[in-house]
């Protein structure tokens, strides 16, 4: 009930920013629509931590809704507005256009996405918070499994993300993507199944060792590739590791906020007032706002289903999902 008052909270202010628009020099430099914050909103929240791919349906979303020029763009003088302004050492400087501006809005959005966690788990944090304090020991252990599970994808990440933001984010590479982790789902499920009963189950994230959460984490660099789904390989890294349906999701939804808030800040720092000048601050606030509640949504949804179907279904869908885009873009 709280998570949903702040929410409330926070659309009346948008309303109040709506109602009272920024000046005329301030204005975005491109044209982001309602429809589009709140379906790039929902999308990612949706998708953030149901095992299908955030990133890989926020591309496939901004090319259906036609954010990807490449045109560099101008102010109302006409003048070239600039991300990187030219230098003697990079004299041709680095434009700013439409598909960088998206391609930043799509991760900044993500802020939704660890605030309806922060708030649906706030328990959790409460206990990692007292844990280094001293006063709560399985708190302490859930910390140092999380930091486990995050340092191998941030070192990694921080080493190759322009070389994925270069050559990663296609359809191609997302259709393929999806294939790979279907399967890797299936094996996933079939494994968990089988060895279910047998007295191997972990009974609570905090219980992992260091080496099963570090484990995790080198799994969790998969998820650097657009369209494998962090959330996906989370949750089969939390299976390898014996952790049920429910405690991998769990456990996926806890290390997606130090992964999930690095990206952000890190995409932020790089291109983040580009993306305001192209965008304005009103439609970034509301996809950040509608990604929290439906975040929120899908957390529940994913760990009630989970307990009951794994992951099979969502197997399924992706294998659906890539035979579709490979036949609207490549058939």
């Amino acid at each position: 009930m709280r998570f949903f008052v702040i929410c409330l909270l926070c659309w009346a202010n948008l309303a109040a920013l709506a109602a009272n628009p920024a000046p005329p020099e301030s204005n975005p430099a491109a044209e982001l629509s309602v429809r589009d914050a709140i379906v790039l909103g929902l999308v990612e929240g949706l998708t953030e931590f149901l095992p299908v791919s955030s990133t890989g349906h926020l591309i496939i979303t901004t090319h259906l809704l036609g954010l990807e020029s490449p045109k560099p763009l101008t102010n109302a003088a006409g003048e070239p507005l600039w991300h990187k302004r030219p230098t003697p050492e990079n004299p041709a400087g680095e434009p700013l256009t439409l598909k960088l501006a998206a391609d930043t809005y799509i991760v900044v959005i993500q802020v939704g996405a660890i605030l309806a966690v922060l708030l649906l788990y706030s328990g959790q944090v409460r206990h990692m918070l007292r844990g280094l304090l001293g006063r709560d020991s399985a708190g302490l252990r859930l910390f140092r499994n999380l930091l486990c599970a995050f340092v191998p994808v941030a070192v990694v990440g921080l080493l190759a993300s322009s070389w994925i933001e270069r050559h990663l984010f296609s359809i191609g590479t997302v259709i393929l993507a999806l294939i790979f982790g279907s399967l890797l789902m299936l094996y996933a499920e079939y494994r968990r199944r089988r060895l279910t009963g047998i007295g191997r189950e972990v009974r609570d994230p905090a219980d992992l060792y260091a080496t099963q959460a570090l484990a995790i984490g080198f799994i969790q660099c998969l998820a650097l590739w657009p369209g494998m789904s962090r959330s996906m390989v989370t949750i089969v890294g939390g299976y390898f590791a014996g952790l049920s349906p429910a405690r991998a999701a769990e456990f996926s939804f806890l290390v997606g906020l130090p992964v999930l808030a690095g990206a952000a800040v890190l995409k932020s720092w790089r291109s983040g007032p580009a993306m305001i000048e192209v965008f304005g601050w009103g439609n970034v606030l509301l996809g950040i706002l509608v990604a929290a509640i439906s975040a929120a949504v899908a957390v529940k949804f994913l760990v009630a289903f989970l307990s009951r179907q794994g992951l099979g279904a969502f197997a399924v869908y992706r294998l659906v999902l890539a035979a579709a885009l490979a036949g609207v873009f490549y058939l």
